[in-house]
């Protein structure tokens, strides 16, 4: 996984302190680690917004003023509800042989049958997906295969664990739909027609 540098500044905690780092282009944050103390600090908002909104994911060197570089990865996003601006931002630590759990975003490649030859439409359910694992077995993003997809058919959780990189271990409900494939309209209308009919 690519590591991207971002620097960042200590700032206090007090009240009206976020509105005001918000009018300056900065983002309140805050950097935590089990078992140590949070660090509040702010961060450029046209830096931060380029690595939120980014097609990868990243590890994330945090450098202060002093010098001093820890790295990181963004656990928690808070966006604006109007303005859909980034509003705050947790970073979390974390040391070498530390097992981690990181939302990743899915990539998909090839093109399914069940879209090029059964005219059903490709249903992307979730837009990423949560690894546990070491940090340096991260990947930027899960490529999903559609290739072998056919008309109706759904791609699980637990079918993509067989394709996970070695030590990451996919979370979340086994059962939960990825990708599928849907049916075209008027199949699935005529479908619900017969069984109503039935």
């Amino acid at each position: 996984m690519e590591t991207r540098a971002l620097s960042v500044n200590l700032r206090e905690v007090k009240k009206n302190e976020a509105a005001k780092l918000r009018r300056q282009g900065q983002v309140p944050a805050v950097v935590y680690h089990k078992g140590e103390a949070t660090v509040a600090i702010s961060v450029d908002e046209i830096s931060l917004d380029k690595l939120v909104h980014s097609s990868e994911s990243h590890l994330i060197d945090l450098q202060y003023p002093d010098g001093k570089s820890v790295r990181s990865f963004i656990k928690e996003v808070q966006f604006d509800p109007v303005s859909d601006r980034v509003i705050h931002a947790d970073f979390q630590l974390f040391s070498a042989d530390e097992v981690v759990e990181m939302e990743v975003p899915i990539h998909i490649e090839g093109e399914c049958p069940g879209v090029k030859i059964g005219g059903g439409k490709l249903q992307i359910n979730v837009h990423t997906l949560t690894l546990k694992g070491r940090p340096e077995a991260m990947p930027e993003h899960f490529t999903i295969e559609v290739s072998a997809l056919e008309l109706g058919q759904t791609l699980h959780i637990r079918d993509l664990q067989a394709v996970a990189p070695e030590g990451i271990q996919i979370l979340g409900d086994a059962e939960a739909s990825v990708v599928s494939v849907s049916a075209p309209r008027k199949e699935a209308e005529a479908s619900a027609e017969g069984a109503a009919e039935a």
